[in-house]
């Protein structure tokens, strides 16, 4: 992919800014366009670690320091601040390019799986959309693979329900298709310092880890 056609992408998600996940058992509501004037900005404030089953928690911390409304996660990637909608798009394009390029894996997912699910075989219920979220970490990596399945033309053959969770999955695809595994396909889009944890350097989960930023609207002067 060249970089025009880079820039056009992220354009066109750019204004999409993602704030609060949806709390458990619910379903989130689609990403919104910025409603503040067009002189507040926003400020990037820190890299927040990863959220994991303290998602809900750390939401409610933001709400209460920075008031709800007034905080926003987003991706920075090539200058632009990338809401879900965005980062998910990229994300599932390089699974769907891993899968591409290795056959060996592809065929194995579609004659031994049923489906695939992360923390919870409830995930299965979340078919294509990322916006179905029903525990307290948010999975991603199950939707992405269903999708490159779909984009693909093929479907699933097998009799496993397979969990996709690196090292705790049971099974050996676990690791093979685990976002801290499975290598971003666009690694200049990476911030740098790419940042560190039990994912592989370069692979999806790096990228969108290391990407994610925490953004405090700041109004224009003269504005409470």
């Amino acid at each position: 992919m060249n970089g025009s056609r880079i820039g056009l992408m992220v354009a066109v998600v750019a204004t999409l800014a993602w704030a609060a996940p949806p709390a458990r058992g619910q379903t989130a509501p689609a990403p919104r366009a910025a409603t503040h004037a067009a002189a507040d900005t926003w400020v990037t404030v820190e890299r927040p670690a990863p959220f994991g089953k303290d998602r809900d928690r750390r939401v409610r911390e933001y709400d209460e320091k920075y008031g709800p409304g007034n905080w926003r996660l987003v991706w920075e990637v090539a200058g632009n601040a990338v809401g879900r909608d965005g980062i998910v798009m990229l994300y599932e394009d390089a699974y769907c390019r891993f899968l591409e390029q290795h056959a060996d894996v592809l065929e194995q997912l579609l004659r031994e799986a049923s489906d695939v699910y992360d923390d919870a075989p409830s995930n299965v219920a979340s078919g294509y959309d990322y916006d179905k979220q029903e525990t307290v970490r948010t999975h991603l990596q199950d939707i992405s693979i269903r999708r490159c399945v779909l984009r693909l033309g093929r479907r699933f053959a097998g009799s496993q329900l397979i969990q996709i969770r690196d090292v705790q999955g049971t099974h050996p695809l676990s690791i093979t298709l685990s976002p801290g595994q499975v290598p971003f396909h666009m690694p200049a889009l990476f911030r740098q310092p790419e940042a560190t944890g039990w994912w592989k350097p370069g692979s999806v989960e790096s990228f969108y880890q290391s990407n994610r930023v925490l953004q405090v609207k700041r109004p224009a002067a003269g504005r409470d």
